[in-house]
């Protein structure tokens, strides 16, 4: 059904039919992208809702009438249902700035990158809220304080519940309540992205372009600094945060005198606040749907929280204790956290490999014999669709597409609780090493994605070493013990 109608709006568009029709791996809503090949390539979209449909085309042709860098949409369905823009490529920010994701240490060029998109953020607050008409925002035309304790309620009901922590529903109302009178105490006048994040910014020939902006509404410019700066995977360290929130004032200077130290006072604030709805998104997403790509996100969230903690809410004195509560439960804090119990707990070391059962199950070089050798072979392979087949299960086109239909998800679900069994029981027992390995096919894309997914988690949890190693794409990464 998606699949025809983007056919035949191109078929519309151009007079004749594309040279081929390849489905794109979704975002977190239920859109349908498809890269429709030819002259010229465009990338086609089938959303569920008109009226978020019809916020993105009309967002998408104000913000383009006034120079801002946005995918130009080139035709609508009569339903505007469907809809074709222009293809941006296949990298993102998010995987633009890998290494130093993965490292810490961003390099001269991730950084460079960064700062370019950050002060591209004041243009589209300030001049994209010039003359736009907010009431066909969807699903608000406005940040209130309705949506700031429906996100509030999500993050109590999603996650707060789901991790078994006692509380007093009435108590922590009452700082709800607290929050949403600060986070609105002053007036605005902007437009607020409200989730802007490095997913959310395609690299096309070295520039940002912004995407997924039909959730954006009127409000306050510091929440889309907070949602940037503090993505959970992000892991911006503090200094590079400071240094680009300089970058954004600079940029947001022309617009409105800011005072700096006021700015960063609110915008504290407006991070918890962030924080505590990415953390209901990833409950939601993670123990209710349970797709394991947002419970590996919780962690880093919970990173974040542990850091913004630093600095005292006096504002909402229950909530905080409750969340230094969530900091402290496990698998959310570092285990076997006393001195004496360090020793045993650093003798554990757990390979996780990927591998090609073309090239047979890897060997056990410790000697040992024991671990699991997992079969993802049943899961629906990527690798039969044109899109993927140059990516492995470490791209996100290929992640998502492992998640959407939820096969992968139930299968990491069962692998990991068995796994967790097996390394608390050696770590009791002062055992030295366990292998966890996971084939498919060619070692490509499900075992990839498998032992990415259990490898971090197995370190998030326990911190013990993991050794990482796609034997296939000859990549190795050691997760050394964590202290």
């Amino acid at each position: 059904m998606y699949k025809e109608a983007i056919q035949k709006l191109y078929q519309a568009y151009t007079g004749h039919a594309p040279d081929a029709i390849e489905p794109l791996a979704g975002a977190g809503s239920n859109r349908k992208y498809f890269r429709l090949k030819g002259h010229p390539q465009l990338i086609g979209v089938y959303g569920t809702s008109a009226d978020e449909n019809r916020a993105f085309l009309y967002m998408s042709k104000h913000f383009t009438a006034k120079g801002l860098p946005v995918p130009r949409v080139h035709i609508a369905s009569s339903d505007g249902m469907a809809y074709l823009q222009e293809d941006l490529g296949n990298v993102s920010l998010f995987q633009a700035i890998a290494q130093g994701r993965q490292t810490g240490m961003f390099n001269e060029e991730e950084t460079t990158l960064l700062r370019r998109t950050i002060r591209l953020l004041p243009r589209f607050q300030f001049e994209g809220a010039e003359s736009m008409d907010f009431s066909i925002c969807y699903p608000q035309a406005e940040f209130n304080r309705r949506s700031i304790l429906w996100d509030l309620n999500y993050f109590k009901y999603c996650f707060l519940k789901a991790t078994g922590i006692d509380f007093q529903e009435e108590l922590l109302e009452n700082d709800f309540e607290h929050m949403a009178t600060f986070l609105l105490a002053e007036s605005y006048d902007t437009f607020m992205y409200r989730d802007f994040q490095s997913r959310n910014v395609m690299v096309c020939n070295g520039e940002p372009f912004f995407i997924d902006f039909q959730g954006g509404r009127k409000g306050p410019i510091y929440y889309d600094v907070a949602s940037f700066l503090w993505q959970a995977k992000a892991r911006f360290p503090q200094e590079l945060r400071n240094d680009l929130v300089h970058e954004y004032l600079e940029a947001a200077h022309p617009y409105s005198c800011i005072d700096e130290e006021s700015f960063h006072d609110r915008l504290s604030h407006f991070v918890l606040f962030r924080t505590l709805q990415v953390l209901g998104t990833y409950g939601f997403r993670g123990y209710f749907e349970r797709k394991p790509h947002f419970l590996q996100s919780i962690p880093y969230a919970i990173g974040n929280l542990r850091q913004l903690l630093a600095h005292r809410f006096k504002e909402y004195p229950y909530l905080s204790d409750l969340l230094h509560q969530s900091t402290e439960l496990s698998p959310f804090a570092t285990p076997y956290s006393d001195q004496t119990a360090m020793p045993d707990r650093q003798q554990l070391s757990v390979e996780v490999i990927s591998f090609s059962y073309k090239k047979g199950i890897p060997c056990d070089t410790s000697g040992n014999g024991g671990g699991y050798v997992f079969d993802c072979r049943a899961i629906h392979n990527p690798g039969r669709h044109e899109a993927y087949k140059q990516l492995t299960g470490r791209d996100e086109p290929v992640i998502r597409f492992l998640e959407e239909n939820g096969e992968m998800c139930i299968f990491i679900e069962h692998a990991e609780a068995l796994v967790d069994a097996h390394v608390k029981r050696f770590l009791e027992r002062g055992f030295t090493h366990l292998s966890v390995c996971f084939g498919c096919t060619g070692g490509q894309h499900r075992s990839v994605y498998a032992a990415e997914h259990v490898a971090r988690h197995i370190h998030e949890r326990f911190g013990v070493k993991v050794c990482l190693i796609h034997r296939e794409q000859d990549i190795k990464q050691t997760f050394d013990y964590r202290p």
